[in-house]
């Protein structure tokens, strides 16, 4: 499904940022990037995303392969529509926006935007929490019910592969544990490949 084969990735034109990097994800899989903070782990994400390009980074060797075509030179919304959606680690919510408006927005990636109210009762079935919340505005809630809604944002985008930047950042450890569980069952239901990145 997914494959990185031997990146290296620059920044400005100068800032070697990572080397070497190959690894494959199959379809319905669940992987683990672990590493310190600087290790590289988010530039790999943004490298698959495509969100390299917003940060003047590039993969300038080796290439990102995604259902066998060759992504690293595609922009991100296309890759996006391709299925691969990355949650941004430190909750980055449109906070004037409610629950529900935040989790809309990613219907804007569908060819057809017809199955909305559908995808948010999925959603809301995954995080009932949420549905209470849905007219709250979102800059306005626990920084554990941002993380449910940021996951189920990407779950309305109907994600082939979903790319998980440190999920559980600054989360008490009995939300950690409950949105790893959320986690696991999207993997299980949804059959989403998931590609977490922790410390």
């Amino acid at each position: 499904m997914l494959s990185l084969n031997n990146i290296e990735v620059v920044y400005h034109d100068v800032i070697l940022v990572l080397r070497g990097v190959s690894f494959g994800l199959e379809e319905g899989q669940v992987m683990t990037l672990l590493g310190a903070n600087g290790a590289g782990k988010t530039t790999t994400l943004k490298a698959i995303s495509g969100l390299l390009k917003t940060e003047v980074g590039k993969v300038t060797h080796g290439d990102i392969q995604f259902e066998d075509r060759r992504i690293d030179k595609m922009g991100p919304e296309d890759i996006a529509r391709m299925g691969i959606i990355q949650v941004l680690e430190g909750r980055r919510v449109l906070e004037q926006l409610s629950i529900e408006e935040n989790l809309m927005v990613a219907t804007y990636l569908l060819k057809d935007r017809s199955s909305g109210k559908q995808d948010l009762n999925r959603v809301y079935t995954y995080f009932p929490k949420l549905k209470t919340l849905r007219n709250q505005k979102s800059g306005y809630v626990s920084g554990g019910e941002q993380q449910m809604m940021l996951l189920g944002r990407a779950l309305m985008a109907h994600p082939k592969l979903m790319l998980l930047d440190e999920p559980s950042l600054g989360l008490a450890p009995l939300l950690v544990q409950e949105i790893f569980t959320m986690i696991r069952q999207i993997n299980e239901e949804e059959k989403t490949a998931i590609l977490l990145v922790e410390q």
